[in-house]
């Protein structure tokens, strides 16, 4: 009977101690920033125009990027590719936070279910390929976004 318990002690330590380290390796991954570039999806408003996306974008290269261009799908409610269009994000200087708005036309966006970044098509400043290496979306919205 005693042996039982301090089997169950020790098991349930054991689960303890595990889910401790996990949660301190998600925190120690939250906390280190990405060698990429991070682009969030903060916001969707609806425009006299359309649908107003606000991006938040932070460039973690080791060198600053003079302009780069990004093509985005929009999937609708059927999970359909409802647009591919190019965003324009200009410049981001190496390690700062910039906030970029697009006022898309004809775009509800209530019906917009998704985001994907399909490529960087102008990337100017970073080796070839870097941009997209180690990209980083998430969205603060309930539109999932995705690189």
């Amino acid at each position: 009977m005693a042996v039982s318990k301090v089997a169950a002690l020790l098991t349930s330590g054991l689960i303890m101690v595990a889910g401790a380290s996990q949660v301190l390796a998600q925190d120690a991954a939250a906390a280190s920033p990405s060698k990429g570039l991070e682009v969030e999806l903060n916001g969707l408003a609806p425009s006299q125009k359309g649908c107003m996306m606000t991006f938040v974008a932070i460039n973690n290269l080791a060198v600053p990027i003079s302009k780069i261009s990004f093509e985005l799908a929009f999937f609708n409610d059927k999970n359909a590719v409802d647009r591919v269009t190019v965003l324009d994000f200009r410049d981001l200087p190496q390690g700062k936070k910039r906030v970029r708005q697009f006022d898309m036309p004809n775009v509800k966006c209530e019906t917009v279910t998704r985001l994907l970044i399909n490529d960087a098509l102008i990337c100017d400043g970073p080796a070839s390929g870097e941009c997209m290496k180690g990209l980083v979306t998430r969205s603060q919205v309930s539109v999932p976004f995705e690189g």
